[in-house]
């Protein structure tokens, strides 16, 4: 049964879309199918897929067997999980619920835009073949997907394996490959190692092989298919030619240290080698076209190029995306954009998906949190340059999807002659928040909808296994364990808001953040903050090293006074500011960052007044340059680099709840323009 706010959301949808009809179609918008049948496509990065249950029998791996399933458990750490931007063993079943969840809402198009394993493993990618066929058999779904950079982690296979399965008694488990240094070939059996096949990460071929029913070929259901290397178009398409040229031998591309090899390699051009390449276009339904672009680039190693062949001489593909596409990859952005030309000529909808983000995923942020955080923190390494994201807008490729960062999250470009993008960063269910994009196509705007997955039935599945592990962890007197409250989770959204949390406390916190950011953070509440930034001018910034001596100091007590005013003038109470920690607003920053507008549910309403309020008390009032290199000087007084330093903090996060909308909006086919559906049904 559809809830009030569902049912205001859906009349005033068909009244806003109805409202926008024009009389007249514009020549650039096209109707893929009739306006009371709206196709709908479901877009599920970041799976991560791990089979908990896989079958390693034949290698006598020691797993606790689970007394719900009956099955011997196949899992990761706990201790594992909470330092990972991804749950390994939980998502398993947030993947069954999110397409129990299409099923019930009869979507029947579900896109994966890479990442759908973890690390391409044999038994992980088979499980997640039966999966997927299970669900194309009982309930007519296609699935389409496209690699990520860890399916695979490099073009070719290669022994690997992971040190932190989780064994009966609730310690980690070595499982790896023959040939990795853990498993030497023809070496006699280990107790404490498990070495088997199933573990090694497989290359382009394999992947491709295992899963070949789900775009990556075609099939006689297709009403189109072909790839950048297929020479034929829609005018003398036939099946079995294009089965012919999907060969995996066909579809590989030459790459050298410098860019793009084949017709595009300069004289100077070295170290060349071939590499596949698993992009496809497909057309599922009639007047559909999904591009499917593989975005991974294998740039060759400059430190072992020098006589060395095979994966070796390849870097990970982690944080190239589409800044080395353009140089890379020149092939696929000439096909990209071939296929939006003919797209518009032939008078198809084109969607394209590929696994990494296309444009800045932080609200336009990336630029003050490189002055605040440091150019190399927060990924930022692997954000899309602006000029990057206008030259994909130029290929006319203008609704894109994708992942990587586990963000939710909406970038748009738009251009002078009218042409555009909006990038859609769908978040991945195997995160906070965990939660899949649904678009729905009409004639004239597409509808996107972030639909998430709060009750997964049987997520605390496997919750004795991680108990075992945290009496484990205590028993051997391991110092700075996981919190083991996450255990007391109540549904799936709660466990991952804890991941979330852990992960922050254990991972984000020491490696993201500036000591001394970190110094005020983790000493301070809410009212002590905002009484640091009322000290006067000539406190230094080594009274941090005794906070306690300085919070008895005259200069705290003037401080904290004015504070109180200046609060209680706000309609706030000194009170309510204290109730919050410096860690609890580092892991607000992170909700935010991650989950956009979703992450609203889970800070109070009063938290949030509190925080705009702060961002306009702390904002600089120099100009920009002037406030940004304050950031950067050693020398400031401890209330001047508060100002400026939590200034810059609360911008930033006052950025992430009112940039381009990302939890449910309506695009524009002809122009691009959102309009925040969310935001209507609230006011």
């Amino acid at each position: 049964m559809l809830s009030i706010r569902s049912y205001l959301s859906a009349i005033l949808l068909v009244l806003f879309i109805s409202a926008c009809q024009p009389k007249h179609q514009h020549k650039h918008t096209v109707s893929a199918t009739p306006a009371q049948h709206p196709v709908q496509i479901a877009f599920l990065p970041d799976v991560h897929f791990h089979d908990i249950y896989a079958d390693f029998s034949e290698a006598d791996f020691p797993g606790p067997v689970n007394s719900a399933s009956g099955h011997q458990a196949t899992i990761r750490t706990m201790a594992t999980q909470l330092r990972s931007t991804r749950l390994f063993n939980e998502n398993y079943f947030a993947l069954l619920a999110a397409l129990d969840d299409l099923a019930e809402r009869n979507v029947k198009l579900v896109v994966l835009p890479g990442d759908f394993s973890d690390d391409g493993q044999p038994a992980h990618v088979q499980g997640l073949s039966k999966i997927l066929r299970q669900y194309q058999q009982e309930y007519g779904m296609q699935f389409f997907l496209t690699n990520g950079n860890h399916d695979p982690v490099k073009p070719f296979s290669r022994p690997a394996g992971k040190p932190d399965y989780l064994n009966a008694n609730g310690q980690p488990h070595a499982v790896f490959s023959p040939g990795s240094p853990a498993c030497p070939l023809n070496a006699p059996a280990q107790t404490d190692i498990t070495c088997t096949e199933q573990v090694k990460e497989l290359g382009y071929e394999g992947l491709l092989q295992q899963l070949s029913d789900f775009g990556f070929y075609p099939t006689s259901d297709y009403l189109y298919w072909e790839t950048p290397y297929s020479h034929y178009d829609t005018t003398n398409y036939q099946f079995s030619e294009a089965l012919t040229q999907a060969n995996f031998t066909k579809r590989q591309y030459e790459i050298c240290l410098q860019g793009t090899g084949g017709t595009y390699k300069e004289s100077h051009y070295s170290h060349c080698q071939q590499v596949p390449d698993s992009s496809y276009l497909v057309e599922p339904v009639p007047g559909l076209w999904l591009l499917a672009v593989d975005a991974n680039v294998y740039q060759i190693d400059p430190q072992q190029a020098e006589g060395t062949s095979g994966h070796q001489a390849f870097l990970g593909s982690g944080n190239a995306g589409y800044n080395a596409m353009l140089s890379h990859k020149r092939h696929v952005i000439k096909w990209m954009q071939q296929i939006a030309e003919r797209a518009a000529k032939e008078g198809k909808t084109l969607i394209t998906f590929s696994h990494y983000p296309m444009t800045d995923y932080y609200q336009g942020q990336a630029n003050a949190m490189a002055e605040l955080f440091g150019s190399t923190r927060m990924q930022l390494n692997r954000s899309p340059a602006n000029e990057t994201a206008r030259k994909l807008a130029a290929t006319g490729v203008n609704i894109h999807i994708g992942g990587h960062m586990h963000l939710n999250n909406t970038g748009t470009v738009y251009l002078d002659d009218g042409r555009y993008l909006v990038n859609i960063q769908a978040p991945s269910i195997a995160a906070y928040v965990p939660a899949y994009k649904l678009l729905t196509l009409y004639p004239q705007h597409i509808e996107a909808e972030t639909i998430v997955l709060t009750k997964v039935p049987r997520f605390n599945e496997l919750f004795a296994h991680y108990q075992q592990e945290h009496l484990a962890l205590t028993a051997a007197g391991a110092e700075n364990t996981w919190d083991p409250a996450i255990l007391q989770s109540t549904n799936y959204r709660d466990f991952t808001n804890g991941h979330l949390s852990e992960l922050t406390r254990q991972r984000f916190l020491p490696a993201d953040w500036p000591e001394q950011l970190r110094q005020v953070l983790l000493q301070v509440d809410g009212m002590a903050l905002f009484t640091l930034a009322q000290l006067t001018e000539d406190i230094p910034l080594t009274a941090l090293t005794n906070f306690a001596a300085l919070r008895a100091t005259a200069n705290w007590q003037h401080a904290e006074q004015q504070a109180s005013n200046l609060i209680t003038e706000a309609g706030f109470t000194p009170q309510a500011l204290a109730s919050w920690q410096g860690k609890d607003l580092v892991t607000d920053f992170y909700r935010l960052r991650n989950a956009g507008q979703l992450a609203l549910a889970d800070i109070s309403a009063e938290r949030l007044l509190q925080y705009k309020w702060l961002t306009r008390q702390l904002q600089p009032h120099q100009p920009k340059q002037e406030a940004n290199k304050m950031l950067s000087q050693p020398n400031q007084s401890l209330s001047m680099s508060v100002r400026k330093q939590f200034g810059a903090l609360f911008s930033i996060m006052h950025a992430f709840q009112h940039g381009d909308p990302n939890q449910h909006f309506l695009i524009d086919k002809a122009t691009g323009k959102l309009t925040d559906l969310a935001t209507v049904v609230r006011e």
